[in-house]
């Protein structure tokens, strides 16, 4: 794999006392975003490995990266042993990369739509990844209006809710709440509460939920 690198910071100790504050301060808490969440806002995945990025923001990719690239990097970064937010932010990259390139978008989308369709062990995760890219490209539509495919016949909201039945992964809880908070959806409020209750353990989680969760 070619120029996949470890980004972020290291979060060490006082998980339960971390979450225990977060849990307090956001019972009655929105979502208070400005824009597309699954792409304006980037995901502190700790030292994990994703995609590179540059060093100017959220939109800043690395311009010495070769997108051709792109399709294997990300599927080798979406293992079964990756955590969910890993995913979340790895995927967020690669849609930034494919808005660049039409075919590449396209052939992403088709790669993981097909890993989605097979019988595996952690299938819950690929048909995560899968619709987790496909509300990505949804909400990325209108910056890269003319290179990313259409997904408007594509549930994938309903794609991650499957992936959620099958794991019960509180991450995918915290995936289905910055969904469904742009637009706001009936369910935010119980995909809160589903993530808020595993981030007692997830200092990682608890962190993601302080930033992209946060009080009005």
């Amino acid at each position: 794999m070619t120029r996949i690198n470890d980004v972020g910071r290291r979060f060490t100790g006082g998980a339960t006392i971390f979450a225990a504050l977060i849990a307090a301060t956001l019972l009655t808490a929105s979502p208070a975003l400005a824009g597309p969440p699954l792409l304006c806002f980037p995901f502190n995945i700790g030292t994990a490995r994703t995609l590179p990025m540059g060093p100017n923001g959220w939109h800043d990719t690395d311009h010495t990266y070769d997108v051709s690239k792109l399709i294997d990097d990300t599927i080798a970064l979406l293992g079964p042993g990756t955590p969910v937010i890993v995913r979340m932010e790895t995927l967020r990259r690669a849609t930034l990369y494919a808005g660049t390139d039409r075919a590449i978008a396209a052939a992403l989308l088709a790669k993981l739509e097909a890993r989605a369709a097979q019988r595996q062990s952690d299938v819950a995760l690929a048909v995560f990844d899968f619709g987790y890219l496909v509300e990505t490209y949804r909400q990325a539509a209108s910056m890269f209006k003319n290179t990313l495919p259409s997904v408007e016949a594509i549930d994938g909201y309903g794609l991650v809710q499957k992936a959620y039945v099958f794991s019960r992964d509180a991450e995918i809880a915290f995936a289905s709440a910055i969904i469904a908070a742009y637009p706001k959806r009936a369910d935010f409020d119980a995909h809160r509460r589903d993530a808020l209750a595993g981030a007692k353990t997830d200092a990682l989680l608890s962190a993601n939920i302080a930033t992209h969760l946060s009080n009005p």
